[in-house]
C-alpha cells in the first residue's frame, strides 16, 4: 500500500548496522571530497499538471533541431506516427522478458514475427529475439566466433568497422583474453590480401567487416567467406539494417553471422537510444548463439503456440557455463522494428532505401561541382559517403549549424555526410549553397 513510503530512521540504523558502518557519510567515504555536493539542491516548488507540462516545453524548446546530414551508424528515418501509438499500449510498455509463455503469447508472437523478418531480411537462417544494440550484437558475435572455434581466440577486424563499434569490442576482448587484430584498408576497403596471410598464420576464429564500412563505401566481399571457411574461421558482418533492402545480404555473402543495429528501420535518433541490436547465424550455430530465440508449436489442443526454445534462465544464472551474460530482454525496440516493416512491407522498405541512396548521390555531385569538395576514396557507396574540403572543415561546420544543418561528422580530416529519405531536394541544395560559399 505504501510502496514509496520512506525508511524510519529505525530502518535506516538497522542497514547500516548490517553494512558495518556508522552512518550515511561511511557508505560515501571512497568518495573523494572535492567532487562531493554539500551544498542545497535547487528543487522547485510544487506544481499543478499544466504547470509541469510547460516547463518541460519550454526545457523542450531550448534543444536546437537542426537538419539533419549526420550518419556515423545512427539515421535520421521516417517514423510512421502509428508506432509510437501501438508501443505507448500497456502490455507492451510494461511487459518484461516472457519466461511464463502460457501468459505471453502476445510477446512471444511479436518476437517470432521480428525473428522471422530479420531472417528474412539478412537472408540468414536464424535471429534471435534482439540484442541491446548495435555495438554489443557486434561484441557478441566476437565472442561467439571464440567459442565456437574452440582453442582459437584471435579475431581479425576490417580497419572499416565504425570506431565506436571498435571501442565496443576492444572492452570485451580484454575482459574475455580475445586477441583482436586488425585487417587494414587498401583504397579504402578491406584488403583481402592481408586478410588471408592472417588467416594463413592461423589461430583465427573470427573475422568481422562491416558493410557499407565506416567511410560509407559498399564493399566487395567476394571470397572472404570461402578464405575463412578454408582456415576454419567463421565470417561475421555488420549491416545497417535497412540497407539490407537494396544492398546484398550477409546470406548472400555466405556469412555465418550478421549483426547490426535496427535503428535505421524507423526508430527515431531518440539523442542515442534505446536502439535494438540484432544477430542472425547458420542453423548450425544456433546453440552457440546469446539471448533468446522464440519458436512456434502447437500446444494440447493442437493450437498454435509460441515458447522460448533452446535457452534456459538457469544458463544465464550460472554465470560460468553460460553462452553469454545477456540474459533479459524487454524487447520494447524490437516490436518497434516490426511494426515499422509490417507497415512499410518489403516495397516500402526498398523504397526508402532507394530514395536514401538517390539522395546521397544528388548531394556528392553537388558538393564535387563546386571545386571545394573531393571524395576520399572514389568506390562505391550508398547512402553515405566521405569527402575531404580543401578550406576549413571546422568554420565549414559552424557555419552549418548556424544555418540550421547538422552537416555531416567530422571524421579523418573531412566530413561524412549521410542522407536519408526524409531529406528533400531543396533542404539538399540549401545545403550546398552554404558549402559553396
Amino acid at each position: 500500500m505504501y510502496k514509496y513510503y520512506p525508511q524510519t530512521d529505525a530502518d535506516l540504523q538497522a542497514m547500516l548496522a548490517k553494512v558495518g558502518v556508522k552512518n550515511l557519510d561511511g557508505l560515501y567515504a571512497q568518495i573523494p571530497e572535492s567532487i562531493r555536493f554539500r551544498g542545497d539542491y535547487k528543487l522547485p516548488s510544487e506544481m499543478s499538471e499544466l504547470e509541469v507540462r510547460d516547463t518541460f516545453k519550454k526545457l523542450g524548446e531550448q534543444n536546437e533541431q537542426l537538419t539533419c546530414f549526420a550518419g556515423f551508424g545512427v539515421y535520421d528515418h521516417y517514423t510512421p506516427s502509428v508506432i509510437p501509438s501501438l508501443l505507448q499500449r500497456s502490455e507492451f510498455l510494461t511487459s518484461y522478458t516472457p519466461y511464463q509463455a502460457e501468459i505471453s503469447q502476445g510477446t512471444l508472437h511479436y518476437i517470432f514475427e521480428y525473428q522471422s523478418m530479420m531472417a528474412e531480411l539478412t537472408g540468414m537462417d536464424i535471429a534471435n529475439a534482439s540484442m541491446y544494440d548495435g555495438t554489443t550484437a557486434a561484441a557478441e558475435a566476437m565472442m561467439m566466433s571464440v567459442a565456437a572455434g574452440k582453442k582459437q581466440n584471435k579475431v581479425l577486424v576490417s580497419a572499416g568497422m565504425n570506431p565506436r563499434t571498435r571501442e565496443v569490442l576492444d572492452t570485451y576482448a580484454l575482459h574475455q583474453g580475445i586477441e583482436l587484430v586488425t585487417i587494414p584498408l587498401k583504397d579504402g576497403v578491406t584488403s583481402k590480401q592481408d586478410l588471408e596471410a592472417q588467416l594463413a598464420a592461423g589461430d583465427v576464429a573470427g573475422v568481422m567487416v562491416q558493410q557499407p564500412n565506416v567511410y560509407g563505401i559498399v564493399e566487395d566481399f567476394t571470397g572472404f567467406a570461402d578464405a575463412c571457411h578454408d582456415k576454419k574461421a567463421l565470417f561475421i558482418i555488420d549491416n545497417v539494417a535497412a540497407d539490407l533492402a537494396v544492398l546484398k545480404t550477409p546470406g548472400e555473402w555466405q556469412a555465418d553471422i550478421a549483426v547490426g543495429d535496427g535503428q535505421s528501420l524507423g526508430i527515431p535518433m531518440l539523442f542515442g537510444g534505446p536502439y535494438v541490436g540484432y544477430m542472425c547465424c547458420t542453423e548450425k550455430l544456433i546453440r552457440k548463439m546469446p539471448g533468446r530465440i522464440v519458436g512456434m508449436t502447437k500446444d494440447n489442443r493442437d493450437q498454435r503456440a509460441f515458447v522460448l526454445t533452446l535457452q534456459a534462465r538457469e544458463q544465464h544464472i550460472r554465470r560460468q557455463k553460460a553462452t553469454s551474460n545477456i540474459c533479459s530482454n524487454q524487447s520494447l525496440m524490437a516490436l518497434f522494428v516490426t511494426v515499422y516493416m509490417s507497415l512499410m512491407g518489403k516495397q516500402g522498405v526498398k523504397e526508402a532505401a532507394e530514395l536514401s541512396y538517390a539522395g546521397a548521390h544528388y548531394l556528392c555531385d553537388a558538393l564535387l561541382k563546386t571545386g571545394k569538395f573531393h571524395l576520399t576514396y572514389d568506390k562505391p557507396f550508398f547512402n553515405e559517403f566521405h569527402v575531404k574540403y580543401d578550406d576549413d572543415v571546422d568554420a565549414l561546420y559552424q557555419r552549418f549549424i548556424e544555418a540550421g544543418f547538422l552537416g555531416g561528422v567530422k571524421f579523418d580530416g573531412g566530413l561524412l555526410f549521410a542522407v536519408t529519405e526524409k531529406r528533400s531536394k531543396e533542404e539538399i541544395d540549401n545545403l550546398v549553397k552554404l558549402a559553396a560559399l
